[in-house]
């Protein structure tokens, strides 16, 4: 039987992340561009929360009308209470956690710094390569 990865091995390292004083306006140009969902907020390199594409629909309204965007910066958006896992915590530990409380990510920190980020799309990558791995391995056994 394999050995169940860490973390770190299925994460987005190095991930994009904003300054939780930058207007609201720079996360959304920012997450569109990058086609990401999900930007975790520093404070002077340290790591302060989450912001998401679904935040900012949250508090703009669906139309963004209200308030104005220009009004906001990310410290008004942005989520404290985050999913926060070490490089080594054990993916299948992250993976039941965020299925239990219905978790679309997990912030993943080295030493207390942000060092990676982990989404449902980093799972279902991970999970399309395991089973691409065995369908390879079922065709050797075949030959």
């Amino acid at each position: 039987m394999k050995r169940i990865p860490a973390i770190k091995s299925v994460m987005t390292a190095f991930p994009y992340s904003i300054d939780i004083d930058a207007p609201i306006e720079e996360a959304i140009e920012f997450m569109r561009r990058e086609s990401i969902r999900h930007l975790p907020v520093t404070e002077n390199g340290d790591l302060k929360g989450l912001v998401t594409d679904r935040d900012i629909k949250l508090v703009l309204g669906p139309d963004f009308a209200y308030p104005e965007p220009e009004e906001l910066s990310v410290r008004d958006v942005l989520t404290t209470d985050t999913y926060v896992v070490d490089l080594s915590t054990p993916l299948d530990v992250v993976l039941e956690h965020m299925a239990t409380h219905r978790l679309g990510s997990a912030l993943v920190t080295r030493k207390g710094r942000l060092a990676g980020v982990f989404t449902t799309a980093d799972a279902c990558r991970a999970f399309a390569d395991r089973l691409a791995d065995e369908r390879r391995s079922s065709d050797n056994d075949a030959a």
